[in-house]
């Protein structure tokens, strides 16, 4: 018993160790392999082992120079790409070691390989440190030290080693089952992680970025105490006249187009419904794959198909031109800003009908056929069957897609509003991801637009809560959280 509370001890601080080793392998500020002042301090171990060009991006000159030998570079790259593989081997040990004896042993020699293997990375690393060093560079310069994060990682790295040698020892005479096994609730923990892993990478990790709200942050310059602004900027937002008539105008813009996509939410349903009804297979497997396909075409093709048809040489007035309706220059109908909102609403609308009616299609299928049946029976039609059998078995699915459309009533996209936006449009067209890009990226105002994204993030939440209590209260206690 107190070999099996030992085990399970060493087992619990090694899948500590890796989940905090692979968390950490993305986070700049722990990255080992800043070993030097003209390292880019953004970048994170993972990208210095997969990035050469990244890494060295602040280095060039300095190695073109002579002020440093790019061979150091280079070892300090693969010895990165070494430190991401051992962390991956690890990996494999955490996820066996929640299997039968015989997975356990065999992660145990992954766990030996993979702490080795990080071990002679960062000595890689290391080394590198010292070949920087070297009095031949120019040492004042580059100005080399060894970052905390090589600290960090050795730590983990001699503990999970550790940790898999003792217990090799303490199961080398424990009896092994014939097949590798895994617990079925652990089977599918580990088939989530890939996607858990995305999704903090993607998700999660980007809100560290969220700092740049309280500095004085320009590209390029480094985030220090010397920069640090405190509340500056939320006082900016709140107080500057400019700002605040610039917020209230996205604002209307941004609830006018979420408005209009929440209230005809429905034609998907509405579509999906008809498609389902139609008789001839093929005709219906070609109307869905038509009104499919425009969901992978990139807003910048459908822009494009919108300027062949509605510029000035477009086919409309080509048309009329030829049809002697013109006379004189033609419209470009894409420069005005005349019913903006609705000429947006039914480009989104020609662009994922199809897309969103898949859903209720997969619904449908799920109808019990008892129900058409005993329809028939009682004398229903097929509109009847739609109205009282169909329509009903897919309130649940349009409640749960309409509440969180409601709940991401702020966030519009980017890319539909970026690329038809021009100066004829740009005071209705303008919605809160556009005017954050704008700020951020045109006008180099980065701490302002992270302040507007961040308070568009926290309401969003707020209202995904908010319409979960209303679908509690409406649906009889059903929630979509």
């Amino acid at each position: 018993m107190k070999q099996s509370i030992a085990s399970r001890g060493l087992y619990i601080v090694s899948r500590l160790g890796i989940v905090l080793s692979m968390a950490m392998m993305f986070f700049p500020g722990i990255n080992p392999a800043n070993i030097n002042a003209l390292i880019n301090r953004n970048i994170s171990l993972f990208t210095s082992g997969v990035a050469y060009n990244t890494l060295i991006s602040g280095s060039e000159r300095a190695i073109d120079r002579g002020w440093v030998s790019g061979s150091s570079y280079m070892m300090l790259f693969f010895a990165s790409m070494v430190v991401c593989i051992g962390i991956g081997l690890t990996g494999v040990y955490g996820c066996l070691s929640v299997g039968n004896m015989k997975c356990k042993k065999r992660g145990n020699i992954f766990g030996v390989i993979g702490g080795i293997t990080q071990l002679l990375g960062l000595g890689g690393i290391y080394l590198s440190y010292l070949m920087m060093s070297n009095p031949q560079n120019d040492v004042q310069r580059l100005s080399p030290a060894i970052p905390d994060g090589l600290y960090f990682f050795v730590i983990i790295a001699v503990l999970i080693f550790l940790s898999s040698m003792i217990q090799i020892f303490m199961l080398k005479d424990v009896p092994v089952e014939e097949k590798y096994e895994i617990e079925l609730k652990y089977r599918i923990f580990m088939m989530f992680l890939p996607f858990a892993a995305l999704l903090f990478v993607f998700s999660y990790l980007p809100l560290w970025g969220w700092r740049a709200a309280f500095y004085d942050y320009q590209s390029g310059i480094p985030m220090s105490a010397d920069n640090f602004v405190g509340l500056k900027w939320f006082r900016f937002l709140f107080n500057d006249p400019g700002t605040q008539r610039d917020i209230v105008r996205v604002m209307r813009n941004t609830l006018a187009m979420s408005a209009l996509g929440i209230s005809t939410s429905w034609v998907a349903m509405a579509f999906a419904i008809f498609l389902v009804e139609m008789r001839n297979i093929k005709f219906r497997r070609i109307v869905q794959t038509f009104t499919t396909i425009p969901n992978f075409i990139s807003w910048v093709m459908v822009y494009a198909i919108a300027f062949a048809i509605f510029s000035t040489d477009g086919f409309i007035n080509s048309f009329m031109s030829a049809m002697g309706w013109l006379s004189g220059p033609g419209t470009n109908y894409l420069m005005g800003d005349g019913n903006i909102w609705l000429k947006m609403l039914a480009w989104g609308m020609w662009k994922g009908l199809g897309w969103s009616a898949i859903i209720y299609i997969a619904s449908i299928s799920g109808i019990d056929p008892q129900l058409y049946e005993a329809a028939t029976v009682d004398g229903a039609g097929r509109f009847q069957k739609m109205i009282h059998v169909t329509l009903p078995g897919l309130m649940s699915t349009f409640f749960v897609l309409l509440l969180l459309g409601i709940a991401g009533i702020l966030n519009n996209g980017l890319e539909q509003y970026m690329v038809f936006e021009n100066p004829s449009n740009t005071n209705p067209i303008t919605v809160l991801d556009l005017y954050v890009y704008q700020r951020g990226i045109e006008n180099g105002l980065i701490p302002i637009s992270t302040l507007i994204g961040m308070l568009k993030s926290l309401i969003s939440v707020t209202l995904l809560f908010v319409a979960n209590q209303a679908s509690r209260w409406l649906r009889g206690g059903e929630s979509i959280i």
